[in-house]
């Protein structure tokens, strides 16, 4: 059992009050955030599908992130998280979408992009799509994953309460 299973229990709850289905598509988490949801018996009612994209290539072939965007702004960005989030969306029976891409570490950051940052995308039909940006500095690549899967469910609850 995950330990968000409080968080991922309410968002839930949330999308079926809303007869919203749900698709993620995960990079640094890669898949942590639809197995969060899917650790809960009766998911399926609410989760569609989960995109696992962790390669540049995954993303395009996947997701629909066009080269130009990766090229210009980098994986990890607010315009992929952007592009990933709407690109699940697209590409699913959802009618909400949850994206995350970061640098969960130990390496591979820079003093531009750290390692501990995570871009998030929620796109909902009909409304526009937004994305946020945390650090998670000094912690360490389970930390990272793990509250970029907790932050990711409070952003998910945050936008069904609006």
């Amino acid at each position: 059992m995950s330990p968000h299973n409080a968080l991922a229990e309410a968002v839930l709850a949330a999308c079926k009050r809303r007869g919203l289905m749900l698709a993620t598509a995960e990079s640094c988490t890669g898949g942590m955030i639809a197995a969060a949801l899917t650790d809960i018996a009766g998911s399926s009612a609410v989760v569609d599908r989960g995109f696992v994209t962790y390669s540049n290539e995954a993303k395009m072939e996947m997701l629909g992130v066009t080269g130009a965007t990766l090229a210009a702004h980098g994986a990890v960005s607010a315009e992929t998280a952007r592009a990933m989030a709407a690109g699940a969306l697209a590409r699913s029976r959802a009618g909400l979408a949850l994206s995350v891409t970061g640098i969960a570490g130990p390496g591979g950051g820079s003093a531009e992009k750290p390692v501990g940052l995570v871009w998030f995308g929620v796109a909902e039909k009909g409304r526009e799509t937004e994305t946020h940006r945390k650090i998670f500095a000094g912690q360490d690549r389970d930390a990272v994953r793990q509250n970029t899967v907790g932050t990711a469910l409070e952003l998910i609850l945050a936008r069904l309460r609006r």
